[in-house]
């Protein structure tokens, strides 16, 4: 009888665990449904190994998990990635510093935001002093399948914004972010 209630318990227990492991590693459990599918062998669908030791010379491709995200340190312990913003690919460092996305002016005219002198009618205090800055609200913004649409955003003449800076008007619109052995997971 003890026996019995032992091994119900242990059951009962695994049955239980099974959904939020599920929750927590949903690219495990895809790639176990789709080595089921009649499709190429499992060596050329082999899984990308997520090293974290490893630090990228330029911004990283981030590594997407599902709905989430993991974007490791760069050399200088920055989360420099590349991002989607309105389709177009451009480099960026993840700043929770910046209460906005903040763009230099080349980036805004490559995704399609054209600007006039007198839009810059902002003051801004930077690192490097106060500037002018034009505000805006970039269409979409994309870091592998985690997407958010009308992001404001600033616009900072290029002499001022060397890095495109991917801040908090971005990072608050997901489930969550957080630093983890040494890399930075979005979670949308």
């Amino acid at each position: 009888m003890l026996r019995k209630l032992l091994v119900l318990g242990i059951f009962a227990g695994t049955s239980a665990s099974i959904p939020i492991f599920f929750q927590a590693n949903p690219h495990l459990v895809d790639g176990l449904l789709q080595s089921t599918d009649a499709s190429p062998p499992a060596a050329a669908k082999a899984e990308p190994q997520v090293n974290l030791a490893s630090v990228p010379d330029k911004p990283a491709t981030p590594m997407p998990l599902g709905r989430q995200v993991l974007v490791n340190a760069d050399k200088r312990g920055h989360f420099t990635s590349q991002f989607k913003l309105n389709g177009r690919q451009i480099d960026g460092m993840i700043d929770t510093g910046a209460t906005l996305v903040a763009i230099n002016a080349s980036t805004a005219r490559r995704i399609g935001i054209s600007l006039n002198p007198s839009d810059f009618n902002r003051q801004v205090n930077t690192a490097n002093g106060s500037i002018k800055a034009a505000v805006v609200t970039v269409d979409r913004l994309q870091i592998g399948r985690i997407s958010v649409d009308d992001v404001q955003a600033m616009v900072l003449d290029d002499k001022a914004l060397q890095v495109n800076l991917i801040g908090m008007s971005f990072l608050q619109r997901l489930q969550k972010y957080q630093v983890q052995d040494g890399a930075l997971l979005l979670v949308q």
